[in-house]
């Protein structure tokens, strides 16, 4: 059997997701789509909008076969890493193809991209550092570096300012580095971009636009934009954003001391003082977030900062965790249970059904994640445990 591999959060599942399944499926010729899906808290820094097994259920109703957790220390990491996750769990699947979403629309320019940057792999790191220590962000730092590799050489370079097509470069650079055998092949983003806000005139928006709306308006008010099936199950749905976490998170900020504070993933450069100071004068995560935005962090990079201090993930977590451990299953469809019956003794992980039985560090830290996400719910903990995998 055929597997195509998608890498996905599906924050919610809209009616571009759908278009993406279709095409993944029709350009590779695939039997079985496998979609590895961020858990409860995402690449950008965010609690989900509804958790990991309401979005499963949506996936599989809709046309993936088999959907597996992407661990958190690689769901909430900088897009390298989100990456080199997401295509290790896709290649121990057994995929033979990786179909990714981009602006770009074509192959050829990642590939481009991908032998211009390794082919002067050390002057393109000096001019990041460089760009680093002159003030700007690491994304503008990739950017400036990035322009300068493309200005001296010709041809078809992907356009790195876009975000779905950053995720696709770092997909293809973690292809090669790993020495996968998938294809990675893309499909041109429709409709609508990555950050905009709804648009008239189209059922395909996105993912931002439609939480937007539901917050601003009503569930109802984005109805049109996804299946019909996803609709009625968001409505039995929680959601969830930074102002549901926030009290709990000032909580913890106002508690932990400075230096138990800087021990968390991606806390730097003495800013836990700045987060205990605006923790002290902030009553909603908006005025937080504005207090302690600067140009030299991005709201993402923060957003990831707050979310390991959060779940409580520390450095010495992230150090240790380089590559996923196991293949944590959410869910299947019929189609799917067949591929993993015909294909299991060929995975390079284990694969894990249930939580109880396989006992490792990675996997107790998106248990804790989970927990934690439905402490803000007022939620029961160890949902993880209690839940076997979804079967449509």
């Amino acid at each position: 059997m055929n597997a195509t591999g998608i890498i996905v959060e599906y924050n919610p599942f809209h009616n571009g997701h759908l278009h993406h399944i279709k095409q993944s499926r029709n350009l590779t010729d695939a039997d079985i789509v496998i979609a590895v899906m961020s858990g409860h808290f995402l690449q950008r820094g965010e609690p989900s909008f509804a958790d990991k097994w309401l979005r499963t259920e949506m996936a599989l109703q809709n046309g993936a076969d088999i959907v597996v957790e992407l661990p958190y220390a690689f769901a909430t990491a900088p897009a390298v890493d989100f990456a080199k996750g997401g295509v290790a769990l896709l290649a121990a699947l057994k995929c033979r193809a990786l179909a990714f979403g981009s602006e770009q629309g074509q192959i050829e320019p990642f590939l481009a991209t991908y032998d211009a940057i390794e082919g002067d792999n050390a002057t393109f790191q000096k001019n990041v550092q460089h760009a680093v220590k002159s003030g700007l962000s690491y994304p503008k730092a990739l950017n400036s570096a990035y322009s300068q590799m493309t200005t001296k050489n010709n041809g078809s370079f992907a356009d790195l300012t876009q975000p779905n097509n950053i995720l696709g470069y770092h997909y293809v650079e973690q292809i090669f580095k790993q020495k996968s055998a998938m294809q990675a092949v893309t499909i041109p983003r429709i409709a609508s971009g990555y950050h905009d806000h709804i648009l008239a005139g189209t059922t395909i928006q996105s993912a931002t636009g439609i939480r937007e709306a539901v917050f601003d308006g009503s569930l109802q008010d984005v109805e049109a934009f996804m299946p019909a099936s996803n609709f009625s199950l968001l409505q039995q749905a929680t959601l969830m954003n930074w102002d549901v976490l926030y009290p709990t998170l000032r909580y913890m900020l106002l508690r932990l001391s400075p230096s138990e504070i800087a021990a968390h993933a991606e806390v730097t450069e003495g800013i836990e003082y700045l987060l205990q100071k605006a923790a002290r004068t902030s009553d909603t995560f908006t005025q937080f977030m504005t207090r302690i935005k600067s140009k030299r962090y991005t709201w993402t990079r923060l957003q990831r900062m707050l979310t390991h201090i959060y779940t409580g993930f520390t450095k010495a977590q992230l150090i240790e965790a380089s590559m996923p451990h196991y293949i944590r299953l959410l869910g299947m469809t019929e189609n799917g249970q067949r591929y993993i019956s015909a294909h299991k003794k060929e995975f390079t992980l284990p694969l894990v059904s249930r939580v109880a039985a396989f006992d490792d560090p990675m996997l107790s830290q998106d248990c804790k994640a989970t927990d934690l996400y439905y402490l803000a719910q007022q939620r029961a903990p160890g949902e993880d445990f209690r839940r076997p995998p979804i079967r449509i």
